[in-house]
């Protein structure tokens, strides 16, 4: 575990950060990244997402912090950043992209950490923002997105080694392909509830009979 953690890779992280062009190509090609640093990651953009959804000033917020759930917001982050990688491997598979799931789940969970650090800043500074001046708070979450974007955009495109076009097709087929799976998903759902609630009363009756 110490290896996965070590000072090495907490370095080439924020390497990755300046230099994402060289820092997600060596992640593929030398495994020099981190798949639980990047699952870290995605639990602080989550704690950082609630907190400003909790702590934002309601200039900016219109929120109600009473109705934040930081566990059920964490779970669906943590089901979002999953089942976009497991839709985009699906996608590159078919596309013959170089990049296994392990690079790939890197790659997402480092372009979070643009957003972490302005999503704190952020937070802070609509404590001082007054309704007039909301456009500074706005400005750092638009940069902390961007750069996020960006760094996604370069991260699929090294460790597929893809082109600009074919990566922003892919990420698109991304997209469509988490749709299909959480279709998939719901319809399993609803066929295992039918499948339960039809054995359920089959009981109920056997039950009563008796």
């Amino acid at each position: 575990m110490k290896k996965y953690f070590s000072k090495e890779k907490w370095k080439y992280l924020w390497y990755t950060l300046s230099h994402p062009m060289d820092g997600y190509y060596w992640i593929r090609r030398k495994d020099k990244g981190s798949v639980p640093i990047a699952l870290l990651l995605v639990l602080g953009f989550s704690l950082c997402f609630s907190l400003n959804r909790y702590g934002a000033s309601f200039v900016v917020n219109d929120v109600n912090p009473r109705n934040v759930n930081s566990l059920t917001e964490l779970l669906g982050v943590a089901l979002l950043y999953f089942l976009f990688c497991v839709g985009n491997w699906s996608v590159t598979c078919l596309m013959n992209g170089e990049g296994r799931l392990k690079d790939i789940c890197t790659a997402v969970g480092y372009a979070l950490l643009p957003l972490i650090l302005c999503y704190i800043p952020a937070t802070i500074l609509s404590q001082g923002v007054a309704a007039d001046e909301e456009a500074f708070y706005f400005i750092v979450m638009g940069v902390g997105i961007a750069w996020g974007a960006l760094m996604l955009l370069m991260g699929i495109m090294q460790v597929h080694n893809y082109s600009l076009g074919k990566t922003i097709i892919t990420l698109f087929l991304t997209l469509l392909a988490v749709f299909i799976i959480i279709f998939l998903m719901l319809l399993l759902l609803n066929l295992i509830t039918q499948v339960y609630n039809f054995f359920y009363s089959i009981y109920t009756e056997l039950v009563f009979r008796n």
